[in-house]
């Protein structure tokens, strides 16, 4: 009797094991920021970011609204670019992936992302993915209409946990 009550523990393991990876969790979901405060002085040393902001096939077709973007890390750093729309690039469109290169002052891994938007169009990002030299691919998953004329986001420096999880 015991020798099948200790062969069936390794297969009770496995089994609790396997449930456990699959369970879904929720996306924590971005929030406002009324009292954000963005660094537009951006020092000299700099370094280079690749930004690329999937817009949702559930957005309008196009937005002529105004999109900036400030993202940084648990130090203070902060790279900020006021403009990223182009109207007569298309940027933004529905189920579209737009790429930017933008520089700033050098973060540590990045773990704050905001967008704000101004305009009457609306735009859903699905999701923004900053890519740094120095920094691991940080992710941040939207997937809701950013209001218009507030700075709206997400901030994973005080919580310990990763921004690309």
């Amino acid at each position: 009797m015991m020798r099948g009550v200790i062969c069936l523990l390794p297969l009770i393991f496995i089994f609790f094991t396997i449930a456990d990876a699959k369970r879904i969790f929720p996306l924590p979901r971005p929030q406002p920021l009324e009292s954000f405060k963005v660094n537009a002085t951006q020092n000299e040393r700099s370094c280079s970011y690749t930004v690329s902001i999937r817009t949702s096939c559930s957005s309008t077709t196009y937005t002529r609204d105004q999109i900036s973007l400030a993202f940084g890390d648990a130090y203070g750093n902060q790279v900020y670019a006021p403009r990223l729309d182009d109207p007569q690039s298309r940027t933004f469109e529905r189920c579209s992936t737009d790429t930017f290169q933008i520089k700033g002052p050098c973060t540590y891994q990045v773990c704050y992302l905001y967008l704000y938007r101004s305009g009457y169009d609306g735009w859903k990002p699905e999701s923004v993915t900053v890519y740094g030299y120095y920094t691991k691919a940080a992710s941040f998953y939207y997937n809701v209409v950013v209001p218009s004329g507030i700075w709206y986001g997400f901030d994973f420096c005080n919580r310990g946990a990763s921004a690309s999880a």
